[in-house]
C-alpha cells in the first residue's frame, strides 16, 4: 500500500494558516508528513470553494502539496440519501484536483435503515470510473458501537481503513487503538488500518502532546502503515499545548526490521513450495483449521500439497496486516488464482525460536 506515514486532516482550508496554502505545505513538508487529507466534497455539494470569489482553495492546496512532494487526498462527508449525486460529485472532483486518493466519511446518517442499498450504489458508481483509485473509509472506532453501518458494503470496494480513533473524554489512546485494530481485524472483510487521532478540543476535553506520542508509539508497535490527526486548523491554534510539536518531532520512519515470520510464510506461499513453507515450522508444529487439527512438518508439507496444487493452484498471496510481538502474531492475506480466491483470510501464529509451533488458519474459497 502507498499511503504511509504520519498525515493530517485539513477542514475549512481558510482556517488553516489563514488560508496560505503555500505555508501549509511547507508546515507539512517541515513535520515530515506524507499526505495531507483535503475537504473536497459534502454530500452532493463541492468544498472548499470560496462563495464569494470562486476560489477553490481545495485546488490550491493539492497543487501545494504536489509541489513540496506531499500526497493529498481528497476526502468526502456523505449521507447517503443521493447516494449516485454524491458519488458523481466525488468523481468530478477527483478528476478535477488530481488528488492521490479519496476518502469516504460515512457517519450517523449511514446508520439509517435501508442504507446499506445506498452505500453499494455509492461504492459501484465510484469504482466503474476509478477501478484503480486507492479509496478509503474514515468512520467509527469500535464496529461493535455500530452495527447498523454498512461496513461490508464499503470496504469491500475500499483499499484501507481509516478509523476515527479520538479518545474523547479519556486519556487511553494506545488502550483503545489496540482494542479499534483487534475488532477491525476480526470483521470480513479486513483492510489495512490506518487510524486518525485526536488533535482537536471538544466539550471541555483535550488530549495531551503525551498522549499522542502514545497513539503514534501504538501504531507503529501494531506495525501499521500509518496514523493521522484531526484537525489541522485547531492542532495549530496555540490552544492544545506541545501537540503540533509532538506530532512534528515524531520519527515515523526507521531503520528496516529483519522481514517478520509472517512476511516470510507470504513469501513462501508465494514459491508454491510445500518444502519451503513446512521449513518454517517447528518439526512437531500443530497446523489447525476449523475441518481439522494435523501434527508434523511431514502432514504439514502434504496441507500445503494439497493448497499449491488443488485448491489454489499458481495463487498469488498477499499479506494485508500482522500484528503481535515475542511468541506470538496474528495476520490477515488474500490469495488470486485461476481456480478461486480468498479475501478473508485470518490465522494465528504461535512461535518458538522465530519458528512456527503452532498455526491456526481461517480463510473461505470463493470461485
Amino acid at each position: 500500500m502507498s499511503l504511509q506515514g504520519k498525515g493530517f486532516f485539513t477542514w475549512k482550508v481558510a482556517n488553516c494558516e489563514a488560508g496560505n496554502t503555500t505555508a501549509i505545505a511547507s508546515l507539512a513538508k517541515a513535520a515530515n508528513l506524507t499526505h495531507i487529507l483535503v475537504k473536497i466534497a459534502n454530500g452532493s455539494a463541492t468544498y472548499n470553494v470560496d462563495p464569494t470569489s470562486g476560489v477553490d482553495l481545495a485546488q490550491r492546496l493539492v497543487q501545494a502539496l504536489h509541489a513540496v512532494g506531499i500526497q493529498a487526498y481528497g476526502w468526502h462527508y456523505v449521507y447517503g440519501d443521493s447516494p449516485i449525486s454524491e458519488a458523481n460529485i466525488a468523481i468530478q472532483r477527483i478528476l478535477q484536483l488530481g488528488v492521490d486518493g479519496y476518502i469516504i466519511d460515512a457517519e450517523a446518517e449511514y446508520k439509517k435503515p435501508g442504507k446499506k442499498e445506498a452505500a453499494k450504489k455509492f461504492m459501484n458508481q465510484l469504482r466503474l470510473t476509478l477501478p484503480n483509485l486507492p479509496i478509503g473509509l474514515s468512520s467509527y472506532r469500535y464496529p461493535s458501537y455500530h452495527p447498523e453501518l454498512p461496513w461490508r458494503e464499503f470496504l469491500e470496494k475500499c483499499d484501507f481503513n481509516m478509523p476515527q480513533v479520538y479518545w474523547m473524554q479519556a486519556h487511553n489512546p494506545g488502550e483503545q487503538l489496540n482494542r479499534c485494530v483487534r475488532e477491525f481485524q476480526a470483521m470480513t472483510p479486513y483492510r489495512p488500518i490506518i487510524p486518525t487521532g485526536a488533535a482537536f478540543r471538544e466539550h471541555g476535553w483535550q488530549p495531551t502532546a503525551a498522549e499522542v506520542l502514545e497513539f503514534l508509539q501504538t501504531a507503529k508497535r501494531l506495525n501499521l502503515a500509518g496514523a493521522n490527526f484531526w484537525e489541522w486548523s485547531d492542532a495549530r491554534s496555540g490552544k492544545l499545548p506541545g501537540l503540533w510539536e509532538q506530532i512534528r518531532d515524531f520519527s515515523w520512519t526507521q531503520a528496516p526490521a529483519p522481514q517478520d515470520i509472517t512476511e516470510r510464510l507470504i513469501a513462501a506461499y508465494n514459491t508454491h513450495d510445500p518444502v519451503q513453507v513446512a521449513n518454517l515450522y517447528t518439526p512437531t508444529a500443530v497446523h489447525v483449521t476449523s475441518a481439522r487439527t494435523i501434527q508434523g512438518t511431514e502432514s504439514i508439507r502434504s496441507w500445503y500439497n494439497t493448497i499449491f496444487n488443488q485448491i489454489l493452484p499458481n495463487a498469488t498471496f498477499k499479506l494485508t496486516s500482522y500484528s503481535g510481538t515475542g511468541p506470538s502474531r496474528h495476520f490477515t492475506w488474500t490469495a488470486a488464482s485461476g481456480r478461486g480466491s480468498v479475501q478473508n483470510g485470518n490465522d494465528t501464529l504461535g512461535l518458538v525460536n522465530d519458528k512456527i509451533a503452532y498455526h491456526y488458519s481461517f480463510f473461505t474459497t470463493t470461485p
